[in-house]
């Protein structure tokens, strides 16, 4: 049988695991959403919504 301190050592290297896990993926993911960020924002340009014949967007540059 296992003990409760066998539990908790167990969960505690459970959790080491997943904030690496984590740790790793972030850049990725962070990566991805600032590719996505930067392209929306291009597009809401009036230079991009020119050239393509784009309707200017409401707000005021």
């Amino acid at each position: 049988m296992t003990t409760e301190a066998t539990k908790h050592a167990l969960d505690a290297v459970s959790v080491v695991t997943v904030v690496g896990t984590l740790a790793d993926i972030l850049p990725a993911v962070a990566a991805l959403f600032t590719i996505i960020w930067t392209g929306i924002r291009i597009v809401e340009t009036r230079t991009f919504r020119s050239i393509f014949g784009l309707k200017p967007l409401d707000n005021k540059e």
